[in-house]
């Protein structure tokens, strides 16, 4: 975690992260005020040094995409390669068929299923999927 909590302002689509690990295959992050380290893929190359701050979008398929009433926000497990993700819709892009889910920490998902669009979903709602796998962390400003 970071200590303490950053209070600076950044874009609510960007994950905000601690990069605790990074190879070719994976880059392990962490995040403040969560238990998280989820394990991503790279989209492009990491240049943050470990144990520094990174900032960067966090991509995922989704298989589908379904409204819920209940439950909190959260990504299943809390270590490794995210299966499951779960929290309130703060953006769509109907242009790249985005979803952007806050789970604890924005996740921009692309719905896999073809009954399904992004524009089906509104700010605001409460949405829950599970995930194909190879959720990919693209850095930004690095």
């Amino acid at each position: 975690m970071i200590f303490p909590a950053p209070t600076s302002k950044i874009d609510p689509k960007l994950a905000r992260g601690v990069l605790q690990e990074k190879t070719s295959a994976v880059v392990k992050v962490t995040f403040p005020n969560t238990n998280y380290e989820l394990h991503l893929v790279p989209d492009g190359a990491v240049q943050t040094p470990v144990g520094k701050r990174i900032i960067g979008i966090i991509k995922a398929q989704a298989r589908r995409i379904d409204v819920v009433r209940t439950g909190g926000r959260y990504v299943e497990p809390l270590v490794g390669h995210p299966r499951r993700v779960q929290g309130m819709v703060v953006a769509v892009d109907g242009a790249t068929n985005t979803v952007v889910v806050d789970a604890g920490m924005p996740v921009h998902c692309t719905p896999t299923d073809a009954r399904q669009k992004a524009t089906d979903f509104e700010p605001g709602q409460f949405v829950s999927f599970d995930v194909l796998e190879g959720v990919s962390f693209a850095p930004v400003g690095d």
